[in-house]
């Protein structure tokens, strides 16, 4: 019996086994004292009829001399069955059992065993030989003990009778309760099947890499019950585990295309390097081509060092590097970087915007310099001459804590919808539409979000065309001030 249905259908019928076994022995001793008890008023009542009244004296019917041959009338009274004897008087011991024709006298024997019976007018039970078991009690008479009972007989048949009556229903009521019990218990363990066979599919699946179809869930759990429970607990697991694999693909695909856009940008500077220097090597005597070609791989190599420097921070912040906290004056910043940013791009428009007070913020100012300046540096190189870009930057109340909000706008073309949803991936590049020509690698923007987030704030691209939005919010900070 290894299923659980099994041992919970045996425990079941064996529990109503014993509870009909108990049920049956209650019921026979109890019906088994009450009809004895009965037979023991009637063997009273017998012995009532003998002496003529209830707990008179014995008085011998007409002509009885004693000897046991008086009137056939005084055997008349008693039913069949009935057993009747005078023991230790003047004449010798005699007794019969009353049949429905006749007398039949009892043996020696009998007599004998009658004659142990206690003479105190209790009903006793005795086995005599040749007859059976009676319940017979005792008078004491002038003419000796009277002594008188009827057989157990009745008692003994009804008894039987009952006891296999009690064992068919109870046979009969533990088969039902074997076939009740299968069947409620199988339809009660249903779902606890359904989530094994779940449990059985999932376990099937190859969830060691790739994409994972982990639809599988146990169907309908009714978390009213311990089963439907324990089907509810294991949906909740599946999706947290579907979740978690959905997310390790996504980030097995991002690193996949980190590495193949990183190999992809590291792959022209590489090849603009060994062109110029095979160019170089082929003509050792042109100083004015040489010199053309070390600066060119100069520039590539500059490149590439930007762009590896630019890997490295994002795998330092990805990392959880701990950052710098300490106050920075962000007014501060964004007047270098505006001022920096009028130098680099004189053919657009810069205007800033700050509040008469400094703002100011907890934090890392070499990244948060880093922040602004790919902010201002992204409007510039995706924007055609003549754009305006507002910088702006305030305090904002929250409920629970002051924060900190910069805003660099601008009214170029805008980003397409395609990708504004992706402004922040890695090597994500603006298209001709936002003049591409002066692009970087792509990695400027999700610089920024990185930095951003590992200062525990937010960014947010809004853009349509004439007005594009990259907004920043930082928590803030309330710096000490001095005691006047």
């Amino acid at each position: 019996m290894k299923s659980l249905t099994s041992r919970l259908v045996v425990t079941a019928v064996l529990l109503v086994a014993v509870v009909t076994l108990m049920i049956g022995i209650a019921t026979t001793i109890a019906m088994r004292s009450n009809l004895t008890d009965r037979l023991d008023r009637d063997v009273q009542a017998s012995m009532e009829r003998f002496t003529g009244r209830p707990d008179g004296p014995y008085r011998p019917p007409p002509d009885d001399d004693g000897d046991g041959d008086g009137d056939d009338r005084f055997a008349d009274r008693q039913q069949p069955g009935t057993l009747s004897a005078i023991l230790g008087g003047a004449a010798a011991d005699t007794g019969f059992v009353i049949t429905s024709d006749d007398r039949k006298f009892l043996s020696s024997e009998a007599l004998a065993d009658l004659g142990d019976v206690p003479v105190d007018g209790k009903v006793h039970e005795v086995s005599l030989p040749g007859v059976g078991e009676y319940r017979v009690t005792t008078l004491e008479t002038s003419l000796g003990t009277l002594i008188t009972g009827l057989p157990t007989s009745s008692v003994d048949d009804t008894i039987s009778s009952m006891i296999w009556a009690e064992a068919l229903l109870g046979l009969l009521g533990v088969g039902m309760a074997g076939v009740a019990g299968t069947f409620v218990v199988r339809r009660q363990l249903a779902p606890l099947r359904e989530v094994a066979a779940t449990a059985h599919e999932v376990a099937a699946l190859p969830l060691e890499s790739g994409e994972v179809d982990l639809s599988a869930r146990v169907p309908n759990p009714d978390e009213k019950t311990e089963v439907g429970q324990v089907g509810a607990a294991l949906n909740t697991l599946l999706a947290h585990v579907e979740s978690s694999l959905t997310a390790r693909h996504e980030s097995e695909q991002q690193v996949r295309q980190f590495v193949a856009d990183a190999s992809h940008e590291l792959r022209t500077p590489l090849s603009t390097i060994r062109g110029y220097a095979e160019l170089s090597r082929r003509t050792p005597g042109d100083a004015a081509t040489l010199s053309a070609s070390m600066t060119k791989v100069e520039t590539e190599a500059d490149r590439m060092t930007s762009l590896v420097d630019d890997l490295l921070l994002l795998a330092r912040i990805d990392s959880g590097r701990p950052l710098a906290n300490e106050p920075v004056d962000l007014t501060r910043l964004l007047l270098e970087a505006v001022g920096d940013a009028r130098v680099l791009g004189p053919e657009h428009h810069w205007r800033l915007e700050l509040p008469d007070e400094p703002v100011e913020l907890l934090g890392d100012e070499q990244r948060l310099h880093q922040v602004v300046t790919n902010l201002l540096t992204n409007a510039r190189r995706h924007t055609p001459p003549g754009t305006t870009v507002t910088v702006s930057a305030r305090q904002v109340d929250h409920p629970q804590a002051g924060g900190v909000e910069l805003v660099v706008a601008d009214d170029g073309p805008g980003f397409p919808p395609e990708l504004a949803r992706t402004a922040f991936e890695r090597f994500t590049r603006g298209d001709a539409a936002r003049t591409r020509t002066a692009g970087g690698a792509g990695l400027g923007l999700s610089i920024v979000a990185a930095i951003v987030r590992a200062h525990r704030g937010t960014v947010q691209l809004t853009s349509e065309p004439g007005d594009t939005r990259i907004t920043v919010r930082f928590p803030g900070v309330s710096p000490a001030r001095p005691q006047d």
